[in-house]
């Protein structure tokens, strides 16, 4: 038999199963044990399942460095009857996975858009300074929101609603800002994470929590193959054209600067490998 064709099979035969999963009910995963001043890392989602779609970083930042991260939920979705269902999903993910969850409004912000910040100048600036306040509340060591091409129109709209929040602060405010992707691939990321199997199995059971998404499109299953793809993109895109492959199988992409001065600096020269046995933290030294 074609080993090749028994390995499509059994992709095949496992996205078919995955169907039959249940969704979310599932008891939380142990919590490390976090210092009161650990430093905090603030994951500016656009719609609840972002957290778990991107959140490899993150999670590895919690788990082997002690961080404090918390998911801030700028939207609860563009579906006001489904607003409320939604938030009550994305408390269960962050439960399972140890995330922090905070709310921006009683039911998340809207309109957060290119279009409604081009548009509605006076009710962007009042989102922008919500923002604002909340970044210096926390004093985050590091912000993840998505990049500036990520397709949706909310995932880019979070991208220059945090972006001009950090531009209000005072000058000497730093932080790291590590852009992410789903919906649109960067073209110059400049990090790639690696993600073990076990850490895999968490991401996608955590978004099984969001059980109205996932029953309309599943891309929980789908998760596994992005992150797979993810190592092909990265071997170039990160570690150098015709450069040699890594040797593991799950990754998620990233580009990490340094907000200083009250713009986005490079935060280092080409591109790096972010080993699992490798504490995250060294990223941010």
């Amino acid at each position: 038999m074609n080993p090749y064709a028994h390995l499509v099979a059994e992709y095949a035969r496992f996205f078919r199963d995955g169907k039959n999963y249940p969704l979310g009910g599932f008891p939380p995963l142990p919590r490390p044990g976090l210092a009161a001043n650990a430093p905090v890392a603030l994951i500016f989602s656009p719609h609840p399942d972002d957290e778990c779609i991107v959140g490899a970083l993150p999670l590895r930042l919690l788990r082997q460095s002690g961080w404090n991260v918390a998911n801030i939920a700028v939207t609860q979705g563009s579906a006001r009857p489904r607003q409320a269902e939604r938030l009550a999903e994305l408390r269960h993910a962050c439960e399972f996975l140890g995330l922090r969850l905070r709310q921006t409004a009683p039911n998340g912000l809207e309109a957060i858009t290119p279009k409604a910040r081009a548009e509605d100048s006076a009710g962007w600036r009042s989102k922008v300074q919500l923002i604002a306040e909340l970044v210096a509340a926390e004093r985050p060591r590091a912000v993840f929101v998505p990049h500036e091409h990520d397709w949706n129109g909310t995932h880019i709209g979070v991208h220059f609603l945090v972006l001009d929040a950090l531009a209000s602060l005072p000058k000497d405010f730093t932080t790291a800002v590590v852009e992410t992707e789903y919906w649109g691939q960067m073209s110059r990321p400049n990090l790639m994470v690696e993600v073990t199997e076990g850490q895999v199995a968490d991401q996608v059971t955590a978004l099984s929590f969001h059980a109205g998404e996932v029953r309309r499109n599943p891309f929980h299953l789908l998760l596994p193959a992005w992150m797979q793809d993810n190592v092909r993109r990265g071997s170039e895109l990160v570690g150098g054209q015709g450069g040699p492959a890594p040797s593991f199988g799950f990754a998620t992409l990233y580009r990490l600067r340094t907000w200083r001065d009250g713009h986005l600096v490079e935060a280092w020269t080409g591109g790096r490998n972010l080993a699992a046995t490798e504490d995250p933290v060294v990223l941010f030294a």
